[in-house]
């Protein structure tokens, strides 16, 4: 078994392993690569139940502790994915909303289970850190939005804003 030197854990009160399979199907570079059992009884589960799951989102890895309801998620944590385009946004934006998540602001998501997830087309991003003038309109054009609106963006970022 190949264990990665760092690797983000997060806490599910006791679907990690339905979590990890949902982000493998929507995500590239995203697999399930272990689900293990607890040895014995602990304090959420009993001997049997799966305790942990392995996985990597878009090649990140991680892995899910069935840990009952002690601790909960924040947006304090968030996987921030960059798309390409209106079309990988709207892809990754619905699967996550369309699986009992729900929206938020700004680009911001939550899934069913509580993770966070900013869905970000690289056109924001870029214009962001690019500062001055263009930032600002890319900016102000984002706190009008709940999901990213590609075309808007470019609009924004137009200096005279005309279509």
């Amino acid at each position: 078994m190949d264990i990665a030197k760092n690797t983000i854990c997060l806490w599910y009160e006791s679907e990690a392993e339905e979590a990890a399979r949902f982000y493998a199907g929507v995500f590239p570079d995203s697999a399930v690569t272990g689900v293990f059992h607890a040895p014995a009884d602990y304090p959420s589960g009993k001997a049997g139940d799966v305790l942990t799951v392995t996985f990597t989102v878009l090649g990140i890895p991680c892995v899910g502790l069935n840990g009952g309801t002690t601790f909960s998620h924040s947006e304090a944590f968030s996987f921030q994915v960059a798309t390409e385009d209106q079309a990988e946004t709207d892809r990754y934006w619905d699967a996550i909303i369309g699986n009992g998540g729900t929206a938020s602001v700004c680009g911001w998501c939550r899934d069913r289970w509580g993770i966070s997830w900013q869905i970000t087309p690289r056109i924001l991003t870029e214009a962001l850190a690019r500062g001055g003038a263009e930032a600002k309109r890319a900016f102000e054009a984002m706190m009008t939005m709940g999901k990213i609106d590609v075309a808007a963006i470019e609009t924004a970022l137009r200096p005279d804003r005309s279509g």
